[in-house]
């Protein structure tokens, strides 16, 4: 599936453009991934999803195929997948920074996350792009170098999860409780069936 999304620099131009292209730089701000190792335009790392009483943990690895730095675009590949087996997670990732950074996703998930549909996947992705959006303000408009070069740093401890139903808010709910109302009733009619049966 592809989407999009957009948001508005929050520094000069370069200044973004560099930390983008900087793993080290832009992992403290990814919600629940970790940053295990970065060797040149390729990196590893870990995802922790949380979907219901569901925990997955996603392990794989990414590379900066095109980096452009006189337009300062550049395309990301990244893939991953549950290690217990649960499904994967594949994504190409364009983004450009001039006034605002456009970012374009073709994501491909398979197992219990892609049973959220393309709509609330959508609705998840925009908001965790301006989670990451407003972390990312916060580190390039610190003056503190010590604070900097310690978020820096890689992240061998497991971020928190990134809880899928909370992020989603109203929206999964309105969809989530007509099914679950559909479900709760047939398993009262099957219940009261068997009771008259017997």
């Amino acid at each position: 599936m592809k989407l999009t999304h957009s948001f508005v620099a929050p520094a000069p131009a370069e200044e973004v453009w560099e930390a983008l292209i900087d793993p080290e730089r832009v992992a403290p701000c990814l919600p629940g991934a970790t940053l295990t190792s970065v060797d040149g335009k390729t990196f590893s790392g870990e995802v922790k999803v949380k979907l219901g009483p569901v925990q997955l943990l996603y392990r794989g690895s990414g590379e900066f195929v095109e980096i452009d730095p006189v337009l300062r675009r550049a395309v990301m590949k990244a893939a991953g997948k549950d290690t217990r087996g649960n499904g994967t997670a594949s994504a190409v990732v364009t983004f450009q920074v001039g006034d605002s950074v456009e970012v374009e996703t073709e994501l491909s998930v398979t197992g219990r996350p892609a049973q959220l549909g393309r709509g609330l996947i959508s609705e998840v992705s925009g908001k965790l792009v301006d989670q990451f959006a407003e972390c990312l303000a916060s580190t390039l408009g610190s003056v503190d170098p010590d604070e900097v070069a310690q978020q820096q740093h890689l992240r061998v401890v497991p971020d928190e999860p990134i809880d899928l139903i909370d992020t989603a808010g109203v929206p999964v709910l309105k969809r989530v409780l007509p099914i679950a109302a559909a479900v709760l009733a047939v398993v009262l009619f099957v219940v009261l069936r068997r009771r008259r049966q017997r």
